[in-house]
């Protein structure tokens, strides 16, 4: 009998010879194999995609080597995608016997890719259109770590080793809106990478150079990415196509491993960038600057998750944050998102803020250190057990410097003028040489009581922020699929007023919250003076500010002398009180929607005790306007849009 070692042994002659055979039979037909690929290629081009491919000539060279001449795609009637002069690349045959393609080397002359969008005809759309014949995905859940690892190996087994790419031009015009990235040259040699790239477009012309560390097959990486000539990278075609100004001294792209383990994909690496700069309408009205950022990641995806783990963090100047963000479909289909801040010095805080974001904190002092938490959890089945957390734990925290911005002014005589469209509207001066201006005890009780119910119902105990404001906010806008909801207290309302704009920038949004913070936790004014300003400065009317000339411009009344109908009126039209005429019909009666406004926020205020039965005796005939707004009714058109702020406050009850 043969012993296991000639078994073995005559195994290993048949597999060779197999081997050899299957060598020998690619070596005969392997041009026509070749052709053939070409020509199916080229086949479904046409029938799918309505596109025409070539290649002039097509060979091997070598054992493992395929060189390939004037490779064309062009779009039946529409601009060519890509016409390249010659490719030269290696295949790993070992690899690809077991259906496996990785690259070896790679050379790339003289090509040109171009897309183009002319009206809304885009030369590569065909492309984008899904595939009638692809199989539909089955109820079967996705293994998100799997199917990431898989791709990540396809991508970089399709990197080569060695590289040059010459004179490589991607081009991009969008309706005129041009950008064109030249790779004069692009090499990759033993794991070194140097490149040259020119970059044009209607507003600048730039040289690049990407250098660094690229090991494809080990999956590791280091890119530098900064400009050859004196000054900041700019940002190419986003200028153009959605107004955005970006710029920037380097970036560098770090991985460090990747790795699948246990069933859990883990990517490792970082990421920094020098000198950001940013110009946007919705971001600041000025170049926000970010000198240093740096994010150190580590990015895990399980069978039933993906993830940025807590051990992440970002920084940019001094502050240090750890993220977690997850998107989990073990039972249900949950998102989560936490952010802590370390023990940090304030002034730290205050310093590293991004030039040109928080231009009114420029100047101030502070003492003390703080660290800080956010945790957000939403379930998608689950929307009503949303969680969303927001807490700072102070030590020896004290503003001991204002800035730029006088917080003490809320507290004396001073000027206000609405800003409306970016035009400043007429002075209106809060302090009593205003005849309208009007102090608190002089305001309706009812008056208070409906615009506190209304607008802000825990103003008086909040530090100027409500959790669960945020939180019905966020089910509002994420049922619409859209920003159709705010938080906004009155505390908000009245630093956006007095201290900032109404424009709609993410600059101003963050100074108002944190200008909110300081001022209610370090009590620079109280609750009642807050209140008062609030009442005299808020637009009631067109070119109406204050309640003083409001219950005149109305009633013809003082604000001492309204009634509960008057101010439940005056109360729901403070979200639109330029359009309060829609209100009323040709008669000059209130419309149905409007005087159900006003019946739930007074059910509202009997259901809390705000009210009384007896409050509303003899008030039950329709509202009349008496003063000068009665005017307006007799000029508006068609009424085509239904302004019904109330909706939001049924949902809103606190």
């Amino acid at each position: 009998m043969r012993t296991n070692k000639q078994k073995l042994l005559l195994a290993s002659k048949i597999l060779g010879i197999v081997i050899a055979l299957l060598l020998i039979g690619f070596l005969v037909f392997r041009d026509e194999l070749l052709d053939q690929a070409i020509d199916k290629v080229s086949t479904t081009m046409k029938l799918e995609y309505n596109s025409d491919f070539a290649i002039k000539k097509a060979s091997f060279d070598g054992l493992s080597g395929i060189e390939l001449d004037e490779i064309t795609l062009a779009p039946k009637n529409l601009d060519t995608i890509f016409k390249i002069q010659k490719i030269k690349t290696t295949v790993n045959l070992w690899r690809l016997l077991i259906g496996d393609v990785q690259l070896g080397t790679l050379e790339i002359k003289n090509g040109n890719v171009l897309l183009t969008k002319k009206g809304n005809i885009k030369n590569f759309g065909a492309f984008l259109k899904k595939d009638k014949n692809e199989p539909k995905i089955s109820n079967k859940k996705r293994d998100y770590a799997e199917f990431a690892y898989r791709i990540i190996s396809k991508v970089l087994n399709l990197v080569p080793t060695d590289m040059s790419l010459e004179n490589l031009v991607f081009k991009l015009d969008d309706n005129g809106k041009k950008a064109t990235i030249d790779i004069k040259k692009l090499t990759l040699f033993k794991t070194r990478l140097e490149s040259s790239i020119d970059v044009q477009t209607n507003t600048f012309a730039q040289r690049w150079r990407i250098n660094g560390y690229a090991d494809p097959r080990n999956k590791k990486g280091d890119l530098r990415f900064f400009n050859i000539d004196t000054g900041a990278i700019k940002v190419p075609y986003f200028d153009e196509r959605y107004d955005l100004k970006a710029s920037f001294d380097s970036i560098r792209l770090n991985i460090q491993n990747i790795d699948m383990s246990r069933g859990q994909l883990h990517v490792d690496g970082y990421t920094s960038i020098t000198n950001l700069k940013m110009n946007h309408k919705r971001i600041a009205n000025k170049d926000v600057i970010i000198k240093n950022a740096r994010f150190d990641y580590r990015f895990l995806l399980g069978s039933d998750f993906i993830s940025i783990d807590s051990s992440s963090t970002f920084q940019f100047n001094k502050i240090k944050l750890h993220p977690y963000l997850s998107y989990n479909t073990e039972e249900d289909t949950v998102y989560e998102l936490k952010v802590a801040i370390p023990k940090m010095k304030a002034q730290d805080f205050i310093t590293s803020l991004p030039d040109g974001l928080f231009t009114h904190f420029q100047g101030m002092e502070a003492t003390g250190d703080f660290d800080y938490k956010l945790d957000f959890m939403f379930n998608k089945n689950k929307p009503h057990k949303i969680i969303f957390e927001s807490k700072i734990d102070k030590k020896d925290l004290k503003i001991t410097k204002y800035g730029n911005v006088n917080l003490g002014k809320l507290n004396g005589e001073f000027t206000y003028r609405a800003i409306d469209k970016g035009v400043p509207q007429r002075p209106v001066y809060v302090g009593s040489s205003n005849p309208y201006y009007t102090t608190l005890d002089l305001i309706s009780p009812y008056l208070q009581k409906c615009v506190l119910t209304s607008e802000d119902p825990s103003f008086m105990s909040h530090c100027g922020f409500i959790n669960e404001a945020f939180k019905q906010s966020i089910l509002k806008n994420i049922r619409t699929k859209k920003f159709s909801r705010g938080a906004s207290t009155i505390s908000m309302q009245l630093v956006k007023n007095v201290f900032l704009t109404r424009e709609k920038t993410l600059s101003r949004k963050l100074e108002e919250i944190l200008l909110v913070y300081i001022i209610e936790n370090n009590h620079i004014t109280s609750k009642q003076r807050m209140l008062e300003v609030y009442f005299n400065i808020i637009e009631w009317g067109p070119n109406v500010y204050g309640i003083g000339e409001a219950a005149e411009f109305y009633f013809q009344k003082r604000p001492a002398d309204l009634n509960v109908r008057e101010c439940l009126f005056l109360a729901t039209i403070i979200p639109k009180p330029k359009k309060f005429m829609w209100q009323f019909d040709q008669q000059g009666l209130q419309k149905a929607y409007a005087t159900n406004q006003q019946t739930f926020l007074r059910n509202l205020m009997f259901r809390r005790g705000l009210l009384i039965p007896e409050d509303t005796i003899g008030l039950s005939s329709p509202i009349t306007l008496s003063g000068r707004a009665h005017s307006l009714l007799n000029i508006k058109v068609q009424d085509t849009t239904v302004i019904d702020s109330m909706v939001v406050k049924e949902e809103f009850d606190f």
